[in-house]
């Protein structure tokens, strides 16, 4: 009788672990298909356990992605990178799986200078992000939501054609974005005045790469705009 009962109980327990199993590899399935290289992101980020209850999500496009060892960059541990290089609102929102699934301790968003590069107008832009706050919510409602203005550009580097003339919107999409957020009680956080130029709307020369990337001196800025959300999340 008693191998009986702890012969179920190997059983029982063998079969939640498959369906655990079975229930993470489904909240990582991603059916949208875009760019290769989102598609191979999104590959291996489905490889990558799905961030829990004890890690905070840098989501975002390639200014997040190539921030890289984000933990080492905000000196925390348990932050990890879920940015895709040339993503955007509709991207994110469908591998929303990935991130919000178990419920993360917190989220980072950064989104927007891809979806002004598509030729949208200034409120399209707001309109789309707001889209991808909502669903983050709507996916993981218990989760502290840092949304970030979108960033500056610097059209003097004569680079990135998409964006020519945009420089003046940006500040436009920021103001709905984070009045939108204010009447929601989600947190804004202004990375957008830290980084741009005293005397105009464009990214500081130092702190630009190429037009829209970060030198790793605007990473050491954006880092000290996070920094006391961070600890402030470490303390709670």
């Amino acid at each position: 009788m008693r191998n009986n009962l702890y012969t179920s109980f190997l059983r029982c327990l063998a079969a939640t672990a498959l369906l655990l199993l079975t229930v993470s590899v489904m909240a990582q399935t991603v059916g949208y298909r875009s760019f290769p290289h989102y598609n191979d992101m999104v590959e291996r980020y489905a490889a990558e356990p799905v961030p829990d209850s004890t890690q905070i999500v840098m989501l975002g496009n390639s200014l997040t992605e190539f921030g890289g060892d984000w933990s080492e960059l905000l000196s925390a541990k348990g932050i990890v990178n879920r940015g895709i290089i040339g993503d955007d609102a509709t991207g994110i929102i469908h591998r929303l799986s990935q991130v919000c699934s178990y419920s993360p301790r917190a989220i980072f968003l950064e989104c927007g200078t891809n979806d002004l590069s598509h030729g949208l107008t200034s409120r399209q832009v707001a309109d789309s992000l707001i889209v991808l706050i909502q669903e983050i919510r709507r996916q993981a409602p218990s989760t502290p939501l840092y949304v970030q203005s979108v960033f500056p550009i610097n059209e003097d580097f004569g680079k990135w054609k998409r964006l020519r003339g945009r420089t003046n919107d940006i500040p436009a999409i920021n103001a709905v974005v984070k009045h939108y957020c204010n009447e929601q009680g989600v947190v804004y956080i202004d990375v957008f005045s830290r980084l741009k130029d005293r005397r105009s709307n464009k990214m500081y020369r130092p702190y630009c790469a190429d037009g829209i990337h970060l030198t790793p001196y605007g990473y050491k800025v954006w880092a000290d705009v996070l920094r006391p959300y961070i600890v402030e999340l470490k303390r709670k």
